[in-house]
């Protein structure tokens, strides 16, 4: 096994953009429609880190979450700040099992929470 690509249900492109690509700094890769009008379908990265937005119906289920490991969350955190996204001002928070944790939810439900592992106390 080389990795994985989780899959989130969005149902509005240009509020998915706003949240994975001007918020949360992920580039979109590519996007796809089998036609015009047909649902999107989209790979987003952000480091290497991809993830895989689709609007179509029996895909995946929205409320969905997953965890992103990372390094220098607190620079990270400062970064999703100061762009004064209207909709969340997630905290940093030290988890109980010794990581630090930013946690977001897209417009549609979908959860991330990116964590930094720390030293063994």
């Amino acid at each position: 096994m080389l990795g994985i690509i989780p899959l989130f249900r969005i149902f509005d492109m240009d509020k998915a953009k706003e949240f994975y690509v001007h918020y949360l700094g992920f580039q979109v890769d590519w996007e796809h429609r089998f036609e015009d009008g047909a649902p999107l379908y989209m790979q987003v990265t952000k480091g290497e880190v991809s993830i895989h937005l689709t609007e179509h119906h029996g895909d995946c289920t929205p409320g969905s979450a997953v965890r992103i490991e990372m390094t220098e969350i607190e620079q990270y955190h400062a970064e999703l700040h100061s762009k004064n996204y209207p909709y969340a001002r997630p905290a940093v928070e030290t988890a109980p099992w010794n990581s630090k944790e930013v946690c977001v939810t897209d417009p549609f439900g979908n959860r991330i929470t990116f964590y930094e592992e720390l030293e063994p106390s």
